[in-house]
């Protein structure tokens, strides 16, 4: 399967050939339905306190990834692996006991809260479904507890969100997401909403709060610099296929797949030199991928071969895979 195994023995997070497609008919009501490929033949694995960076364009299937590994999207096919559980055919009672383990941190930090709940409830909630046996005094304590430890103050839980700023509100959602304990945080573009400064102290936080609880952590993001300040590995997506994964510095110092090296040539401060590629037009239709290599129609080194053959994910040394023709033999 190519997958590229995270530093540890017993990860905590197993993906495994996974698919989500989305039937979609389009024409007349019994016409044959197309097929929205989201997410194709995904692996990869997840150490425990192990921060994994997953970027690409809008549209490479990183969301998707993200709602699927929670269990707001059914898996097509392929396996899930969460500390030794599967999870990929789990009813919803099932999911419910897994996410007292497994939380997410949304991209839009004010449409991802109840503007009809006061914070102090928001970040009540998990507890109340997850944990009901958990007492009213003992609730009360936590949400002070992490609302404190998020960086607002326990005097807040009666305000609203509007009357929050956007970097408090992420502030909130991560309160809300951690007041459980979870094992694994799944933050999808948890600071693209917000202005650069405050993106750095939502990273701060997020590091300082994985050092202090050992949490797993999966970054989604399209921002490279972002990605690197906070990943331990990075996986490129395009068009729902892993491009290229490997350690940061090793991935950041040497991009071997044309689409990564893409991606680092927008990133200020780079200076790949000759190394630079150029990825020319838009991402084709997930509705009708190209035949052979996903990139073949936007790479400037694609040759007869990549529009006829998809290129398996290679492992190849020091922990990096990559799907191209051209790297690894």
């Amino acid at each position: 399967m190519n997958a590229v195994v995270a530093p540890s023995s017993s990860p905590i997070l197993s993906v495994r050939r996974l698919r989500v497609q989305f039937p979609l008919r389009r024409g007349w009501p019994w016409s044959a339905p197309s097929l929205l490929r989201a997410v194709e033949e995904v692996n990869f694995d997840l150490a425990p306190g192990e921060t994994l960076g997953i970027v690409g364009e809008s549209g490479c299937g990183k969301s998707t990834l993200a709602r699927t590994l929670v269990g707001l999207q059914r898996v097509t096919s392929g396996g899930i692996i969460f500390n030794g559980r599967p999870l990929q055919n789990l009813d919803e009672e099932g999911w419910r006991a897994v996410r007292r383990d497994i939380q997410m941190v949304f991209q839009d930090p004010l449409a991802s809260l109840d503007p009809r709940m006061t914070v102090g409830e928001i970040v009540a909630e998990p507890l109340r479904s997850l944990y009901p046996e958990v007492g009213a005094v003992e609730r009360d304590r936590r949400v002070a507890q992490w609302l404190e430890r998020v960086g607002l103050s326990a005097s807040h839980r009666n305000r609203y969100p509007h009357e929050f700023s956007g970097g408090q509100c992420q502030r909130i959602g991560i309160a809300r997401a951690l007041v459980v304990q979870p094992r694994l945080l799944i933050c999808d573009e948890p600071v693209s909403a917000l202005d650069v400064s405050v993106q750095a102290q939502i990273i701060n936080l997020l590091r300082d709060l994985q050092k202090e609880f050992g949490l797993s952590m999966l970054f989604i993001a399209h921002d490279l610099s972002v990605v690197r300040l906070i990943s331990h590995r990075v996986l490129v997506m395009y068009l729902g296929r892993i491009m290229e994964q490997g350690p940061r510095e090793t991935l950041f110092a040497q991009p071997l797949h044309p689409y990564t090296k893409a991606l680092m040539a927008a990133v200020p401060g780079q200076h790949l030199g000759d190394r630079a590629l150029v990825a020319r037009g838009e991402i084709p239709s997930p509705l009708n991928p190209p035949l052979g290599c996903v990139f073949t129609t936007r790479c400037p080194i694609a040759d007869p071969l990549c529009t006829r053959q998809l290129p398996p994910l290679k492992s190849l040394a020091r922990g990096r895979a990559v799907a191209c023709h051209f790297v690894g033999g």
